[in-house]
């Protein structure tokens, strides 16, 4: 005798449609309870009974050769499916997925794909959005509201289901239309269904989405069904579970079956009968409270009743969170929205990580987090969390391991704000935020290993042996250094010493100094042996030096440019290196050398006089004389504003302190005519920019001696016509007028 097979079409992650479900299921007590989901993950299914599966998590199932192809199947506490399947377990019976396997999914082509897509942008509005038709029959602006009020958050019993299944068969009466993928779906789903009801004599629950209720209710032939699942796709695939987190449950994030407010949706399953209007905005106080802002008792009374009234009003049966949020802006926010949008984040989405049991069968590298996450005591949040590391103990030096080692696989699950060169080497602060998606990237990164440490430091050594520049190289090879990898390390400091004796690229060269830098620097705060190094970085600013000369001459202006951020780089790199006396003098040098080479770019010479000037290398008299012969009037304009630019720009605080640099400027400026000036406006611009309101008017002060007031100085200028042109007293008001920031 076949089972008696019982349809439950519910609303995938509705507390309401969730709760009714165990209540329907405590009532029938079924044999076997048969959900929508991938039939070849069924083996996995009881694991969410767990007790120490902690939701949200997600059902991640890959395609075994191309990791990178992956599919999630999140669930909540309040998702129906994660309650039938708890309640299956805990009372014994069969337990399966029912839906076209994953390898169907995963096996799929691109050609599939947009075929799929071109059927449903042909398919009939209604099967788009079968709730929004359902509210609009109900003279509701939106399917959200209607469901809300009729299933999820309707207290009042009744026959729910039936009443589903009767809207979705009048909705599908006139389907004209249904793609390919969805057909055989429902054929796979109706095979299963037969297959356990002439297994099972007992009654067989079958939960599945609302609008699939019709077609598996439907009498067809399983020869019918089978011809639709003829030529499927197929792909050798592997399951676990993984931790998700409740932003990403919300419908916002992309999540096609996703909820407009998952922190709302988790809270009307929390309260079951309780007030829920009271305890929610109990919640909404709490937050503002801890965020520190004031507010009263009464003022939480009033926005309960703000709320029923608006619900009243409204027609609806409880207040929801719509009606909640106004009653809360008004009452709790005095009216200001900023106020809410503060902790909406929190009340309406939520920042919660799921967990996964110990036994659960993971992919190695997802293995390997856990363990190291427990060993760090970092637990993964969904939420931007600040962490503040010291280096000098054991405990810092770990997480930023881990961390580090983390970002050479792609998974920045933190990002370093400033790697603590604010605050000494031994300080790092990072961004800490989890996201879903890092566990199938760790998925896609078991081909370059089985650990955390063995995957990453395959990786990078992977894209060493690839890199063909010398300063992204030096960047790997210091990745590789900071996060400990001393395999990575070992190969890549051999890389570079190959590539630097084969590079003569002065660009290239530069660019390779202040990585190198870095990892000098970390080695004092890191395990791991930098004497290789600690010989390479000298010979490569000899190289250096030696090619300066020939990378800085004629250059056209994005080449300059390119080249000045190099050489500014590369000098703070030598001095934070702290390299031999004689090397550093080589590398000066070879900045003098410019200041006399008539075929240097003018930006490059004007950059290193500069260097020189702030290593006190020039004097401020043979700077000046410098000036006065590079900004003289037989210099075409364009070159003495490159030097100009070249010194100047960043440092333009010096013309406040030095009178001599000054005087070379004012002489120079004055012998530009207006055209001239003009067009070197933006120039000026960008060097007066570095100076702040006060060091502007302390500017102005030392350029008008006679008086402290800008707006004098302004008519002393202006009655001098026969020395001063307006243009040039336009460039002196850009000082104190702010236009210049």
């Amino acid at each position: 005798m076949a089972g008696q097979v019982s349809l439950f079409g519910i609303r995938h992650h509705g507390p309401g449609s969730a709760r009714r479900l165990v209540e329907a299921l405590d009532a029938l007590k079924p044999d076997a309870v048969l959900i929508e989901g991938p039939a070849d993950a069924s083996e996995l299914l009881p694991m969410l009974a767990d007790p120490d599966m902690v939701t949200p998590v997600a059902l991640l199932t890959y395609a075994e050769d191309n990791p990178a192809n992956a599919s999630f199947f999140p669930f909540a506490d309040y998702s129906p499916e994660y309650q039938a399947a708890r309640w299956a377990v805990r009372h014994g019976a069969t337990l399966r997925f029912i839906d076209l396997p994953a390898s169907d999914r995963l096996g799929a082509t691109d050609g599939d794909i947009a075929e799929e897509i071109a059927a449903r942008a042909e398919a009939d509005p209604v099967s788009h959005d079968p709730i929004g038709a359902l509210a609009t029959a109900a003279g509701y602006d939106d399917g959200e509201s209607w469901w809300s009020d009729v299933i999820e958050e309707n207290p009042a019993t009744g026959p729910i289901f039936a009443a589903v299944a009767d809207a979705m068969t009048a909705l599908r009466a006139d389907e004209t239309s249904l793609s390919a993928r969805e057909a055989a779906r429902e054929a796979h789903m109706r095979i299963e269904i037969a297959k356990a009801a002439k297994d099972h004599d007992g009654a067989i629950a079958v939960v599945c989405g609302a609008w699939h209720v019709p077609a598996l209710a439907e009498r067809r032939s399983l020869a019918a069904d089978r011809e639709l699942l003829k030529g499927r796709p197929k792909t050798k695939i592997k399951a676990t579970w993984a931790p998700w987190t409740a932003p990403r449950l919300a419908r916002a994030s992309g999540y096609g079956a996703g909820v407009v407010a998952p922190g709302w949706c988790a809270h009307v399953w929390d309260t079951r009968d309780r007030d829920r209007a009271a305890v929610w905005l109990a919640k909404a106080t709490r937050v503002l409270r801890d965020r520190g802002h004031f507010v009263s008792t009464a003022s939480v009374i009033e926005a309960q009743r703000l709320g029923t009234a608006l619900a009243a009003l409204r027609g609806r049966p409880a207040p929801g969170f719509a009606e909640l949020r106004e009653a809360a802006i008004a009452c709790l926010c005095n009216g200001e929205r900023a106020m809410w949008e503060d902790i909406s984040a929190e009340l309406l989405i939520g920042a919660g990580v799921g967990a996964i049991p110990a036994t659960t069968p993971l992919a190695p590298l997802l293995e390997d987090l856990q363990r190291q996450q427990k060993a760090t005591r970092l637990k993964p949040e969904a939420l931007d969390r600040p962490l503040t590391l010291d280096l000098r103990s054991e405990s810092g030096l770990m997480r930023s391991t881990l961390l580090h080692r983390l970002n050479a696989l792609d998974v920045p699950w933190g990002r370093l704000t400033d790697a603590g060169r604010s605050r000494g080497t031994f300080r790092e602060n990072w961004q800490l935020r989890w996201e879903p998606e890092f566990a199938v990237r760790l998925v896609e990164n078991l081909l370059h290993g089985s650990t955390i440490a063995e995957a990453a430091g395959g990786r990078l050594i992977e894209a060493m042996g690839k890199e063909a520049e010398l300063a992204p190289l030096a960047t790997l090879v210091r990745n590789a250094m900071i996060a400990d990898l001393s395999r990575a390390t070992a190969f890549g400091i051999a890389a570079l010493e190959t590539k630097a004796a084969l590079t003569s690229d002065g660009q290239s060269l530069l660019g390779a100094l202040p990585p190198m830098a870095d990892i000098l620097r970390y080695g004092e705060a890191r395990a791991g042996t930098v004497e290789h190094l600690a010989a390479l970085m000298p010979r490569i600013v000899v190289q250096a030096a030696l090619a300066l000369p020939y990378a800085a001459r004629n250059l056209d202006g994005p080449a300059a440019a390119k080249l000045r951020g190099a050489l500014l780089a590369a000098d703070a790199a030598i001095q934070l290196a702290q390299i031999e006396p004689e090397i550093v003098a080589s590398w000066r040098d070879a900045l003098s050398a410019l200041l006399n080479d008539d075929q240097a770019t003018r930006l490059i010479a004007g950059t290193a006089a500069r260097l020189l000037y702030e290593a006190e290398l020039l004097t401020a008299d043979h700077a000046a004389d410098l000036l006065t012969r590079m900004l003289s009037p037989g210099t075409p304009v364009a070159e003495a504003a490159g030097f100009f630019e070249g010194f100047f720009e960043g440092a333009g605080q010096r013309l406040i302190h030095d009178a001599t640099l000054r005087g070379a400027v004012d002489a120079w400026l004055m012998t530009l005519d207006e055209d001239a000036f003009t067009a070197s406006l933006p120039l000026f611009r960008r060097v007066f920019s570095a100076l702040d309101r006060t060091e502007r008017r302390r500017l102005m002060d030392a350029l008008f001696a006679r008086s402290t007031d800008a707006a004098k100085g302004y008519r002393l200028l202006a009655g001098a016509g026969d020395i001063w042109s307006a243009h040039q007293v336009r460039v002196l008001e850009l000082l104190t007028s702010g236009a210049a920031r």
